[in-house]
């Protein structure tokens, strides 16, 4: 193991690696020519504190994109939620204590109210008000109990990449079935996009010295899913009069959504590391790759 602001940090772990941004982070790794062992869902139990205690180990530093995802499905069943973003948290940061390995743990927003006008910053009371909220900030506390020094809370959100299923795709391949699109405009958030993301955690990890603790890993700027949805369209060279501006109340949903996700930066000068870019400037990098690139190409066969 190094102990160099910017060197690799020996062997990486990372949990949930067939997610959107699991497959990120392990590109950034192979990238950086870092050693990493990918763990899928279907490889690793995280729930299963045994299984964990033997996957950590050996590992200098593990990175957990494992989580329930399912806002809405989280409100059916709140157990089995914070079995996946809770007590698996819990088993993760209990093997790396005792393995000596350092934890980034990937949280959410939605720790927070979101009831607010300015940005949260990382030491803002928390108040989740759904289940999933609830279930991610039993995670956190979890991290930050048991690796005080060397347990790191990234909490991010409203994320989208090319790896998986997300609101700028779906806005993409929608535009291809449809002439126009409804989008909600009264939600404020900080669009992220999962590589930009990848890219500052490994940063994160690879720096010896960084504070243990929690930072923020969302975009600079902020914007509402509408706002989202008509830049991606102009970025894709299709028509943003196709979308247009709703309210939440048009999309009732099992689980509350915070109004206001918009979070503060301040802790990643502790760091060294200046915050995540604008939202645009990461969307218009994104929108190169060819999967949104052809999502845009048969959206504008629609182009009305």
């Amino acid at each position: 193991m190094t102990g160099t602001q910017g060197t690799p940090a020996g062997r990486w772990l990372v949990t949930g690696a067939a997610g959107m941004l699991g497959r990120d982070v392990l590109r950034v790794l192979a990238a950086a020519g870092t050693e990493a062992t990918a763990l899928t869902r279907a490889e690793l139990d995280v729930t299963d504190p045994a299984a964990v205690a033997a996957a950590v180990r050996g590992h200098d530093t593990v990175v957990n994109c494992a989580a329930w995802t399912d806002v809405d499905g989280a409100e059916a069943d709140e157990a089995a939620a914070t079995a996946v973003n809770g007590t698996a948290v819990r088993h993760l940061a209990a093997a790396c204590a005792a393995s000596g390995a350092r934890l980034l743990h990937v949280s959410t927003d939605y720790v927070f109210p979101g009831d607010g006008t300015e940005p949260c910053a990382e030491d803002a009371p928390t108040g989740p008000v759904n289940a999933y909220g609830r279930s991610k900030l039993a995670g956190e506390q979890a991290v930050r109990e048991l690796l005080p020094d060397t347990g790191y809370v990234v909490r991010t959100a409203w994320l989208y990449g090319a790896g998986g299923n997300n609101f700028v795709a779906t806005m993409l391949r929608l535009g291809a079935q449809r002439d126009t699109l409804d989008v909600v405009d009264d939600q404020q958030g900080q669009p992220t996009w999962t590589y930009a993301l990848a890219e500052r955690l490994v940063e994160l990890g690879r720096n010896r010295q960084a504070p243990a603790g929690v930072y923020h890993g969302t975009a600079s700027g902020r914007t509402t899913w509408f706002g989202l949805a008509r830049e991606a369209y102009r970025l894709g060279g299709l028509d943003p009069e196709r979308i247009r501006p709703t309210t939440s109340a048009a999309f009732v949903r099992p689980a509350v959504r915070p109004a206001f996700s918009v979070l503060g930066h301040a802790r990643w000068a502790e760091a060294g590391l200046p915050p995540l870019p604008d939202w645009r400037e990461q969307l218009a990098q994104a929108l190169t790759d060819p999967v949104f690139t052809d999502l845009a190409a048969a959206a504008g066969k629609n182009n009305r």
